[in-house]
Order: structure tokens, then sequence, then C-alpha cells
């Protein structure tokens, strides 16, 4: 007799990225034109959730503002808690008396990993790499990309 058990994984996503006046101001701050913040932050870690966890089952969306958005996605293999936010004062007091102005963390299980150095220059990296043809096709960011624009949908209702 084979069991098939049916485990999943909790993921808790925490993305905290501060920002000044000139995001509100710039095309980042305009949701027409950057999505919102699930799109412009989000997007890049529902992308790496899906290919590892696999496909949303559900999307339940909690807050989508201009500064703060979060949810749950159940995944097929893992129930992920997330939280993005680019204000300021949502930091964690460690973060804010060490003087940081990010705070990145996903917690696997209750492992936490925590991210928020090494990201200076990451774009910049990808955007070398696209131009030198070493991009990832439209088919393998679909998802993600349906996933944020559903995430958006919540801001209208």
């Amino acid at each position: 007799m084979i069991l098939h058990l049916k485990i999943k994984i909790l993921i808790d996503l925490t993305y905290f990225t501060s920002r000044g006046h000139w995001y509100h101001t710039s095309w980042k701050g305009d949701i027409q034109k950057s999505g919102g913040i699930a799109t412009n932050i989000g997007v890049h870690f529902f992308d790496m959730l899906m290919w590892i966890f696999g496909n949303v089952k559900e999307s339940i969306v909690l807050e989508h503002g201009m500064e703060t958005a979060s949810g749950k996605l159940e995944l097929e293999k893992a129930t992920v808690n997330w939280l993005l936010s680019i204000d300021a004062n949502k930091l964690p007091q460690q973060a804010k008396n060490e003087g940081k102005k990010t705070f990145r963390t996903l917690s696997i299980d209750g492992t936490e990993f925590e991210f928020s150095e090494g990201f200076t220059e990451l774009h910049t990296d990808s955007y070398k790499q696209i131009l030198a043809g070493n991009g990832f096709p439209l088919i393998e960011t679909r998802r993600s990309i349906e996933l944020v624009s559903e995430i958006r949908k919540y801001n209208k209702q």
C-alpha cells in the first residue's frame, strides 16, 4: 500500500524597502505605469516561489495600497504569506536601530533567510544578461505576470 501524503511548506515573505518622495513622483509610483508594489517588487519573488513550489491554487489579497501590499498564496506545495512595503515606518525596530533602509526575509517552515544585502546591482546585472541575449522567454514569466495582474484588480474593488 502506497500512501500519498500532502505536505505543505509554510513560507513567510517579508520585504521592506524604504522609498522616498521620489518614488511617488516617478513612474514607479503610478500604478498605471508600474503595476503597483506587487508588480514592481513582488513579481520577482512570486516567480521564484511558483518555479520552486508549483502553480497558484488560490490567491488572497489582504491589502494593496500605494505603499504596502500583502496576501496569501496557496501554491501546489506551499502556503505563502507575503508582505511588501516601501513604508519606512513599517521597518522592524532592529533595522531602524541599525540605520538600515531595507529588511528582506524569507522564512521556510520556520527557518529564516535574511537577505537585506546584495541587491544593489541586481537589476543592472540582469539587464546586461538580457541585452546579451540571455534573458528568459515570456512563457517562463507568464504565471507570475498573470498573478500580479490578478493582485492588481484588488485595488479596483
